[in-house]
């Protein structure tokens, strides 16, 4: 814990993060979240497992994860709107809390608008890992909004991808993502089409922001052999592939009773069979079981990711000291005498 005392809690602004990503470095960190990631996903049955909680809008939705592993308590409070981009606002924004199951006092709070970013790339990429197709070089990477370049450096990092082919109905966006990725190693390829984007492509990977049940993909589209990391989907009536992908895909998912609500198989039968991802980490499940065979990871995202990142965030405070401390958690002399402790201060 990087402060002795419990009535104050470390705090990793915006600003910390950014300067914590630059000490570390983008993909180090990269990797090192997929690691985490993973770990946690090899104790899967440790955790307390809930879909998140949402309140829907017209305009968007406003959404708590939790989860705990029986010592530490971990939630994310994140939004997505889609339309704030028409008034200069993200479409997601996060934060998040850790706090000691044994006390019930909080003992990190942090942005996790960037850490969200980082975490569901590393997620993407660690998925990939199980399930691409061996020695993938290139990636399709539709819908170069916010997310993009994470998810590209991630798959550099993690998966050894050498090849971005990019491609955004707004070229002001793949030219923003191009522009970004000048200079990483990576090969970018700026397209005009979804399908010139995904020519020669072993891994094809969706994020795209808009809230509506959107074919991003069609079935043609996809030859055998790919794995698609389906990334946008992330809530009810928003969806990026046609159902005909997902009936000849193998679809490996994080947590079916949110996924099947929130990801692309909401477009499928309830008993449509799916396989949950820590399974085939954990071995008892298998993963991509031939070279012909197409794979979708329908990522949502869930609690245990941010878990895993806050935690690991959390082991990187004493080193960095990139946090501040804040005065969150009232603490009298004597326990029962709050309101004495308030008169006190008078």
């Amino acid at each position: 814990m990087p402060t002795e005392k419990l009535n104050l809690v470390p705090f990793v602004s915006v600003d910390r993060m950014m300067k914590l990503v630059h000490r570390i470095g983008v993909e180090p960190m990269l990797r090192d979240l997929a690691a985490a990631i993973e770990a946690d996903f090899l104790r899967w049955a440790q955790f307390d497992k809930t879909p998140r909680i949402a309140s829907h809008s017209d305009v968007g939705v406003i959404e708590l994860m939790p989860t705990s592993d029986g010592r530490t308590y971990g939630f994310k409070y994140v939004n997505g709107h889609p339309s704030n981009m028409k008034r200069g606002l993200q479409t997601v924004t996060a934060f998040g809390l850790l706090a000691d199951v044994e006390t019930g006092y909080p003992v990190l709070l942090s942005e996790m608008t960037i850490l969200t970013a980082l975490r569901t790339a590393a997620t993407s990429a660690m998925a990939a890992k199980w399930l691409a197709p061996a020695g993938s070089t290139t990636m399709a990477l539709i819908g170069n909004g916010a997310q993009a370049e994470f998810q590209a450096l991630a798959f550099k990092a993690v998966c050894g991808i050498t090849h971005i082919r990019l491609y955004d109905i707004d070229p002001a966006a793949t030219a923003k993502c191009a522009r970004n990725l000048a200079g990483t190693g990576l090969t970018v390829t700026p397209c005009r089409t979804a399908e010139d984007a995904i020519l020669g492509a072993q891994i094809i990977t969706t994020v795209t922001a808009d809230k509506t049940n959107a074919t991003i993909l069609t079935d043609n589209m996809i030859g055998s052999g790919v794995h698609i990391n389906g990334v946008g989907g992330d809530c009810p009536g928003k969806t990026e592939l046609h159902p005909d992908i997902l009936h000849r895909s193998a679809i490996f998912v994080e947590y079916p009773p949110q996924t099947r609500v929130e990801g692309e198989i909401q477009q499928l039968d309830p008993d449509h069979a799916v396989t949950e991802l820590w399974e085939v980490i954990a071995g008892r499940a298998k993963g991509r079981s031939d070279a012909a065979q197409v794979t979708l990871f329908d990522s949502v995202g869930f609690a245990i990711e941010d878990f895993s990142a806050l935690t690991y965030l959390r082991s990187k405070l004493a080193e960095t000291g990139l946090y501040e401390d804040l005065d969150m958690i009232a603490d009298p002399d004597d326990p029962r005498d709050l309101f004495g402790m308030l008169l006190r201060a008078a």
